[in-house]
């Protein structure tokens, strides 16, 4: 007879987990509070707009593949996606231009002759960046470091000797300050600790890692868009056999004498052999396992930023825009200041519009575009919203008023808003943050939840809200690595 796996949420991890343990011969089945699959990773469609409604930057695609490939799938039978020639836009208020191209030389040679940098810079940062994955993303990605044969392997103790050159007792902007002269290409790295969450001036050089996946592995975007990631294993998941439940809010983990024995949705109690936890690790430990020995530390930590996001319907098409468009703050500094210290919004916010009609015509009407503009906020600790995004909204099209040299408030054909509170309502993410806990020290990556419980047996945890991290490829590995866990015997 099969071992039953209940797994709670849907999420991208969630699916993937599914997936894996489906691979492994479980019977599995998914219990989703929504009334649909990927949580965050979800579309929105208005009036002839469709938008991607949660993360907009695919990388290592090889994560998505491995789950075909696990069940003899040619993958690209099934998804595919394409290799952008140019990651993102950049724009400064003084009329500075950049496009971040995905060839390093033609990057660096555009850093040179817009900015004045020596290109030589653009290639030292990005080698930088190459050493750090390649000493770390072993260690820290694709294993658990919560057991101890992670620490005790032949990568971790090569690692350990080149610790000092990791980044690990610097900030990420003391990192980038150190390499470039051009405050706007510091301004550019330091940006990569948003990826996450995190504030560049606080965080550790460590995350200077993530260039490494967007220029020297390459940035993609699925042709389909980035809902097709979503539905393209969530149809792999049914086929194999994969049982999903929506509508079906999981009211508390079952657990009798220190083992989970099955999940209560509804008036139902559902057992299974084991259990795996998609749904964000704070609100998860604060409902369904309420009963259950709470980790304080961990939940007490300080949690990443949140977002603010318009999905905006636009009546014009704008050919200086790419699929991914920033529009830099003034004074980066002060911005994350607003955000992290005094949990309010800056009055001049870093905009990232996303344009999937770019890439994909069929996602808005013809001569139109859909932008996706997004700016970090605090998570959400009581504050005025209503107010805060009234100002925002101002000072965003204010924004792009000044840097592109339009009138947006007239081209805004259809409008929908997710903030901070609706985030956490939509996807149970603990004050709306988008990617847990924060990471804005350097013990932040053994701040996380393991992929496991260490109190109950048989209880798993995937998702961005435990190791390795939030985002697309770490929620995905995350589903790995606590499949590796399981033993059938």
């Amino acid at each position: 007879m099969k071992k039953k796996a209940l797994i709670i949420g849907s999420g991208i991890a969630g699916i993937a987990s599914a997936l894996r343990l489906a691979a492994k011969g479980l019977e599995v089945e998914v219990f989703e509070a929504n009334s649909y699959p990927g949580g965050k990773l979800s579309e929105i469609e208005i009036k002839g707009y469709r938008f991607d409604a949660g993360p907009s930057l695919f990388t290592l695609p090889e994560q998505v593949e491995e789950l075909f490939r696990l069940f003899g799938k040619i993958p690209e039978d099934y998804f595919e996606y394409t290799q952008l020639e140019v990651a993102c836009n950049y724009f400064w208020e003084d009329g500075k231009r950049i496009q971040a191209f995905a060839d390093l030389g033609r990057f660096a040679d555009e850093v040179e002759s817009k900015l004045g940098e020596p290109g030589g810079n653009v290639r030292k940062a990005l080698q930088r960046s190459s050493f750090i994955y390649e000493h770390l993303a072993p260690l820290f990605m694709h294993r658990s470091l919560h057991k101890f044969g992670t620490w005790t392997n032949p990568q971790a103790l090569k690692s350990y000797l080149k610790m000092g050159k990791l980044g690990i007792f610097s900030t990420m902007n003391q990192a980038n300050e150190e390499l470039f002269s051009n405050p706007k290409l510091v301004q550019l790295f330091n940006r990569y600790a948003t990826y996450n969450g995190s504030d560049p001036y606080q965080t550790p050089a460590t995350l200077n890692i993530i260039p490494h996946l967007e220029f020297n592995i390459g940035a993609y975007f699925p042709k389909k868009g980035m809902h097709d990631i979503t539905q393209s294993l969530f149809r792999l998941a049914k086929s194999q056999g994969v049982t999903f439940h929506f509508n079906s809010k999981v009211e508390e983990i079952l657990v009798e004498n220190g083992k989970a024995v099955g999940i209560k949705a509804g008036d139902q109690e559902i057992m299974g052999d084991l259990v795996v936890n998609n749904m964000d690790m704070v609100n998860a430990y604060k409902t369904i396992l309420r009963k259950q020995k709470q980790p304080k530390k961990l939940l007490e930590q300080p949690k990443s930023s949140s977002a603010l996001i318009f999905y905006w319907g636009i009546k014009k098409v704008f050919p200086e825009l790419e699929l991914h468009n920033i529009l830099f703050s003034e004074d980066y500094r002060t911005e994350f200041s607003h955000i992290f210290k005094k949990g309010s919004i800056y009055y001049d916010p870093t905009v990232y519009i996303n344009i999937t009609s770019v890439h994909k015509p069929d996602d808005a009407p013809e001569g139109c575009m859909n932008w996706f503009t997004m700016i970090n906020v605090p998570n959400n600790q009581g504050q005025d919203w209503d107010q805060l995004i009234a100002e925002a909204r101002k000072n965003i099209i204010s924004k792009v008023n000044r840097i592109l040299n339009t009138d947006l408030e007239s081209l805004i054909e259809v409008e929908e808003i997710l903030e901070p509170r609706t985030i956490e309502s939509k996807t149970s993410s603990a004050q709306g943050a988008l990617y847990g806990n924060s990471s804005n020290n350097r013990f932040a990556a053994f701040l996380r939840h393991a992929n496991y419980s260490s109190s109950i047996k048989n209880l798993y945890f995937c998702g961005g809200s435990v190791h390795p991290g939030g985002g697309i490829p770490l929620s995905l590995l995350s589903a790995k690595i606590m499949s590796e866990m399981i033993s059938l015997q």
